[in-house]
């Protein structure tokens, strides 16, 4: 199966109101093309999982800067004085997460996992409200999964079935994405035929990524 399509086709499936997971750190490894596409269309009321919220200009501080998003549940916002404008304003809703524990918290909804326990955040206001847990003499907060509707994630390459490899940065959090959203659309610089990438320099297999949308060339990367 073919799943390379056009970027209208992909982002048909996005819609208002939906948790949406953004492969992403400080506006490296994004799919910008893809966000751009989302701006694009009238989409909002969002709840977005990324690692950061980029920049004003550049990732997914876009789509904050556009005001598509409700809330951000995020490590770090200090690269998009936006993000911070709207929470102090009441018109954003920021829930932070240790860089850390967001990844695992990724990872555990990928593996069907409840949550992961972790002293991160003990005693601080990333405590406020969790359930904390004794195992062993030591304390620890559970920190539930979390789990996307639909993931944008930035590969490098991708075969028509699929398969991604990543490059640089975006070895960061897109592969986590891919794992925990029920519908993953990848934005590639090229596409291979199947056959054309070696088992071995797969990172993403195929079973995960439901669309593939291939970049135009020429476009503004940061990788």
């Amino acid at each position: 199966m073919n799943k390379v399509v056009s970027r209208e086709t992909a982002l048909e499936r996005v819609k208002s109101g939906q948790t949406l997971m953004v492969g992403d750190f400080l506006a490296t490894g994004t799919p910008e093309y893809l966000i751009d596409g989302v701006m694009e269309r009238d989409i909002s009321a969002l709840t977005m999982i990324s690692c950061t919220t980029g920049m004003p200009d550049k990732g997914c501080g876009n789509l904050i800067v556009g005001k598509r998003v409700k809330k951000v549940i995020t490590s770090h916002i200090g690269t998009n004085p936006e993000t911070g404008r709207q929470m102090m304003a009441g018109e954003l809703e920021v829930e932070f997460s240790p860089q850390g524990t967001l990844a695992e918290r990724i990872r555990c909804g990928g593996a069907g996992l409840g949550g992961v326990l972790t002293p991160t955040g003990l005693g601080t206001t990333v405590a406020e409200g969790k359930e904390v847990v004794t195992v062993q003499g030591q304390e620890y907060l559970l920190e539930t999964a979390l789990h996307g509707e639909v993931a944008l994630i930035k590969a490098w390459k991708a075969d028509e079935r699929g398969n991604l490899v990543y490059r640089h940065t975006s070895h960061n959090y897109n592969p986590l994405c891919a794992m925990a959203a029920d519908l993953v659309i990848a934005e590639v610089e090229e596409v291979v035929p199947v056959g054309g990438l070696l088992p071995d320099e797969i990172d993403t297999p195929g079973a995960l990524v439901d669309m593939v949308v291939l970049a135009p060339k020429g476009g503004e990367k940061h990788e």
